[in-house]
């Protein structure tokens, strides 16, 4: 068990294709929750509202560009939970950055960005 994150493109007939996966990427975690909760919890699970667990959202530029102002300026927020695992922003860093990359091309080319997690 554990934290288990993806970020995929979905093209107009649903189709999907990864982009990104991280295992325990807590801060990353906390940062796309908290942009959840800013976004109003969308896709949120009827039994529990409140967690943001299997909740696909859906990131635009803006998003792509806060996340890599963060990213680059360690803001991500320090973010724990009994599945986490440790801070990894050093060991994510490059990768982080080339999602924010990828996601943007997505965008570009008219496709949808996801973000997924599971713990």
């Amino acid at each position: 068990m554990g934290l288990d994150q993806f970020a995929y493109s979905v093209d107009n007939t649903g189709n999907k294709t990864e982009i990104s996966y991280w295992r325990k990427h807590p801060n990353l975690q906390g940062w796309m929750e908290n942009l959840w909760y800013k976004k109003g919890c969308p896709n949120a699970h009827e039994d529990n509202p409140s967690e943001f667990n299997c909740v696909p959202m859906t990131l635009d530029y803006n998003d792509l560009d806060n996340l890599e102002n963060d990213i680059k300026n360690k803001g991500l927020p320090s973010t724990d939970g009994f599945f986490f695992g440790d801070n990894s922003n050093e060991h994510y860093y490059q990768q982080d950055l080339e999602f924010v990359e990828h996601a943007r091309n997505a965008l570009d080319s008219d496709l949808s960005v996801v973000y997924d997690s599971s713990w």
